[in-house]
């Protein structure tokens, strides 16, 4: 299966899977996992469970894992990076977004060949946007190479964190600026030049591998608050990605005082 059947087999997944839960989804259709916050419905379980078997289908000698499998398995991930193949998949990026009934949601799957991330794609089933990329190949949306459109602004971004949402590159906050809390939309509005930076904490493979290898296709670069290159092997604190090397050395260098100043205004609030 190649790079365009894959997109092709998200996409059917959406609409076989996924589309008709949308805002059609019973109480007892949604649980939680290790939180209030972290939901997982019917149509995540159900939407790994096509992409996987249809994956392993296709590809027998490869290791497919999906968000929902580690979670109840966590030592499926200590598998992918030493397999020689394998593919991750994120059935519902956003899954709160989905329960919600908001658009920002998505389906997200990346390959590896011996840990290293060789493809990725993103499908926004409502909005019909399409975003694949391949190593060494570029980042392309529905087809098209994406173009990023310059600024002249001070370089702005945002946080997964809502306390933390919304600062500049130079410390000062931002409060127009918001996550979306969905990785296939908040790695796109980098792509975009919506925003030129993203700051997560959490780390997991199947949030992060294809967006990273989108953002570096495209000039930027995805990497721990340490300054290592963002990896399955990746466990330190912090991820942050921006549209290029100058945009993240200076958000990484005034990202505490953005962080010190942010937690000054909510004490000051409350």
């Amino acid at each position: 299966m190649d790079t365009e059947g894959i997109l092709g087999l998200m996409q059917e997944t959406a609409e076989q899977v996924i589309n008709p839960r949308f805002r059609r989804l019973e109480e007892d259709d949604i649980s939680h996992k290790s939180g209030p916050w972290d939901l997982v419905t019917v149509a995540d379980k159900e939407a790994e469970e096509y992409l996987t078997t249809r994956l392993q289908s296709a590809f027998p000698d490869a290791i497919v894992v999906g968000e929902e499998s580690i979670f109840e398995h966590p030592e499926k991930r200590k598998l992918l990076p030493n397999a020689d193949h394998a593919f991750i998949i994120d059935p519902i990026d956003g899954t709160r977004n989905f329960v919600r009934g908001r658009v920002q949601h998505g389906v997200m799957v990346s390959e590896t060949c011996g840990g290293v991330t060789t493809r990725g794609w993103i499908w926004q089933p409502q909005t019909d946007r399409a975003y694949v990329t391949e190593r060494g190949a570029g980042v392309r949306l529905n087809g098209e190479p994406i173009l990023r459109e310059k600024t002249d602004r001070l370089p702005l971004g945002a946080s997964s964190k809502e306390a933390m949402n919304g600062f500049t590159a130079g410390g000062s906050l931002a409060p127009v600026v918001w996550s979306q809390f969905a990785c296939a939309f908040d790695y796109p509005a980098v792509l975009h030049g919506d925003i030129d930076f993203m700051y997560y904490t959490s780390m997991h493979p199947w949030d992060h591998l294809a967006g990273s290898l989108m953002i570096t296709e495209n000039g930027g670069v995805s990497r721990t608050m340490d300054g290592l290159a963002y990896t399955l092997l990746s466990r330190s604190s912090g991820l942050l990605v921006a549209s290029d090397a100058l945009v993240w050395m200076t958000a990484q260098k005034n990202w505490p005082a953005a962080k010190r100043d942010s937690k000054t205004q909510l004490l000051t609030a409350n």
